[in-house]
């Protein structure tokens, strides 16, 4: 099994980040709304989901929303906000969920890198594209690796709900790896998690193989402009 598919569907995942910042994911939402002058009644779908934190305030927003993921338990939980216009299924995002019908698609949070082969993650851009219809928006969501290797911190202690999670970090070269140790009920648990250092080059190629237009990039969630020394994230808007 893939190191993603085994911790997302986790319960200790959830654990670990049940603490994530509710306000910045509205606020970085809000701003791509008034940015992008995004509509009421458009539809989108949510890529790599989680538990639905961005589809339900999309949908909140006005939007006809459908999120997905590969955790089950994550869609589980997600599916227990559905109504008429928010929907949630599970699904792998390298696979069309729905050809040349949304709007807009999203995949946010650094939720992109995960295979081992490029072949996969261009499989990915291009499942991304073809669920857009024409003229349809792609916003991805993911770390600025400068930055991060930059400033990597190297081992932390997270203590969540009294549980100590142990965490280390290393730059390999070509992946960022999290390895996380832990200790529940008196068995030992490690988990990983491996992003591959991709750069806004490397984006590029991804989005023109899709036939995508990348038409603005911006470096955090105020929208302002990308710096790969000093932004904190790497956003990119595509066009279809």
């Amino acid at each position: 099994m893939s190191w993603f598919a085994h911790w997302f569907d986790s319960p200790y995942y959830h654990t670990l980040y049940k603490n994530r910042d509710e306000e910045e994911a509205e606020f970085f939402i809000d701003n791509l709304i008034a940015k992008l002058q995004l509509k009421k009644g458009n539809k989108l779908i949510d890529i790599a989901c989680g538990k639905g934190r961005h589809a339900t305030y999309f949908n909140k927003k006005g939007m006809d929303v459908v999120g997905i993921d590969l955790s089950e338990n994550s869609i589980v939980s997600a599916k227990k906000m559905e109504n008429s216009n928010l929907q949630f299924a599970v699904h792998d995002m390298r696979e069309v969920f729905k050809e040349n019908y949304f709007d807009i698609a999203t995949n946010l949070f650094t939720s992109f890198g995960y295979f081992e082969n490029a072949e996969d993650e261009q499989k990915t851009i291009n499942a991304m594209a073809k669920n857009l219809n024409s003229g349809g928006i792609l916003i991805i969501d993911f770390l600025n690796i400068k930055k991060v290797v930059t400033n990597l911190v190297e081992q932390e202690k997270k203590d969540v709900d009294g549980m100590i999670f142990n965490v280390s970090k290393k730059f390999d070269g070509k992946h960022i790896i999290k390895n996380i140790a832990f200790t529940d009920k008196g068995k030992d648990y490690h988990f990983q998690e491996k992003v591959k250092a991709l750069s806004l080059a490397e984006f590029s190629v991804f989005i023109d193989t899709a036939g995508l237009k990348m038409i603005d990039v911006f470096g955090n969630y105020n929208l302002e402009d990308f710096d790969a020394t000093s932004s904190d994230r790497l956003i990119l808007i595509c066009k279809k």
